[in-house]
């Protein structure tokens, strides 16, 4: 009877001890897959987390999105125009309204060409600036016709253009190229205030996608 019951109890501390070294794989198990996956994770670039995480709302504007003109502040005779703002790398038409002083019919080009000027050097609207958009030509800059000996489509700046840096000629060229100011050929002749020859500049597919890094191609404009 008592070597039985010996048995017995021998048996059952068997049982017991291998349930407990089960326990402890299963324990084991779970760590390894854990450590697994934190370093898998890892690898990747992501931390494991239970926290969830919340990355913000959507941007609320479209970058670069067409904005709704604003009604011009000015009542007058206006002329429905398009210029060339920069947004992002790129330059982006946008509509404007031109006011166009009456003037002589010869003088009518450089009287469009300073309508444009005075819009593009103005600040884009509260919209606009949420989209991205920008302008690099400066207030207060100023055209004039040709001189004695200027090609007649000559418009002259008060700033040289090789003086204005890539974007505002950029945005000035294409602007110019594609209005009243020009013959509509896709080029514009522009000069400065000083002698110097005009340029006839060219408003390029290249020039209206990085209007920073390309500059507008030019020639030395001739006749007059």
């Amino acid at each position: 009877m008592r070597a039985g019951r010996m048995g017995a109890g021998r048996a059952a501390a068997r049982r017991t001890t291998v349930r407990r070294a089960g326990v402890r794989r299963t324990a084991v198990r779970g760590l390894l897959a854990a450590g697994t996956l934190g370093a898998l994770l890892a690898g990747c670039g992501i931390r494991a987390t239970e926290v969830p995480t919340d990355f913000g709302p959507a941007p609320s504007r479209v970058r670069c999105s067409p904005v709704e003109p604003e009604a011009p502040a000015q009542a007058g005779r206006g002329l429905e125009v398009q210029v060339f703002l920069l947004c992002g790398s790129s330059l982006v038409a946008v509509d404007r309204t031109v006011r166009v002083p009456d003037g002589a019919a010869d003088a009518r080009r450089a009287l469009v060409a300073q309508g444009l000027l005075d819009v593009m050097a103005q600040r884009p609207s509260d919209a606009e600036r949420e989209a991205g958009y920008t302008t690099r030509v400066r207030p207060g800059t100023t055209v004039r016709g040709p001189r004695p000996g200027d090609p007649e489509d000559t418009l002259r700046l008060s700033t040289g253009p090789g003086s204005l840096s890539s974007s505002a000629l950029a945005q000035v060229v294409c602007t110019f190229s594609d209005s009243a100011a020009a013959d509509g050929d896709g080029s514009v002749i522009l000069g400065g205030p000083d002698d110097s020859r005009p340029r006839r500049y060219k408003c390029t597919d290249e020039v209206r996608t990085r209007p920073g890094d390309e500059e507008p191609p030019s020639t030395e404009a001739t006749g007059g």
